[in-house]
């Protein structure tokens, strides 16, 4: 009979959880199994497995079939290295106390990078949280404000915006009496005008006295000369 180590599949949909078995290759993937050695939960980070070590290398040892998931598991455990170092026992290459040893130390580095893994994940969940909380807390500070803006009274707006129509309306005065300023330049013409007519007038008072003139002449003409003024002498 050919046993293989495979896993069986537990939990829900969503989040799967297996069982480590030692079982039949001719039996069902979660049908009848000759012995459990462990459990992996692949939804923790990182991964949690939990193993029968010395029941498992047993099997390994006795040329139990494994699966590609089944074989990383159990590397990851260590038991494909211990049964490795055993069989340098068997060659006469080690001693037991060496290979004790060398598993010691190779198992103590294992937990070593997993201990860090697991200390970095930590940290980078603590600031990812942290992050987020401060995310949170401006966009709560940020409706804060928009609820404060809505909540504003209308009025203060109307009375502000009425203060600044006067200010407009003066300004549009300001320029509209420009106009009026540049209007004013007809007085102007009518005073040249009135200048004008005066030296019509100065040249009215030349022709009048011309005009006299020639009376005063005629009057001269009409005088008696001196012939004519003597008294006629009495006739006999």
């Amino acid at each position: 009979m050919a046993t293989k180590i495979r896993l069986q599949r537990h939990g829900k949909k969503s989040r799967a959880f297996y069982h480590i078995v030692a079982a039949d290759t001719r039996a069902p993937r979660n049908g009848k199994f000759i012995e459990k050695l462990g459990t992996y939960n692949p939804n923790t980070n990182p991964a949690t497995i939990d193993i029968d070590f010395e029941r498992t290398l047993s099997w390994v040892q006795v040329g139990a079939e494994m699966t590609d998931t089944a074989r990383a598991l159990l590397s990851y455990k260590g038991v494909l290295h211990k049964n490795h170092l055993i069989k340098g026992v068997a060659k006469g290459a080690l001693t037991e106390a060496q290979v004790e040893e060398k598993f010691t130390k190779w198992m103590e580095e294992k937990e070593g990078k997993i201990s860090t893994k697991a200390t970095g994940l930590e940290k980078d969940a603590t600031k990812a949280k942290a992050d987020a909380l401060k995310a949170e807390s401006e966009v709560s500070a940020a409706r804060a404000k928009e609820i404060e803006a809505k909540n504003t009274p209308v009025e203060e707006v109307v009375e502000v915006t009425a203060e600044e129509a006067p200010v407009a309306e003066t300004a549009e005065a300001k320029v509209e009496e420009a106009p009026v300023v540049e209007e004013a330049t007809p007085v102007a013409e009518t005073a040249e005008a009135k200048v004008e007519e005066a030296p019509v007038v100065e040249e009215a008072t030349p022709e009048a006295k011309t005009e006299e003139a020639p009376k005063v002449e005629a009057k001269e003409d009409e005088q008696p000369t001196e012939e004519e003024a003597k008294p006629e002498e009495p006739k006999a």
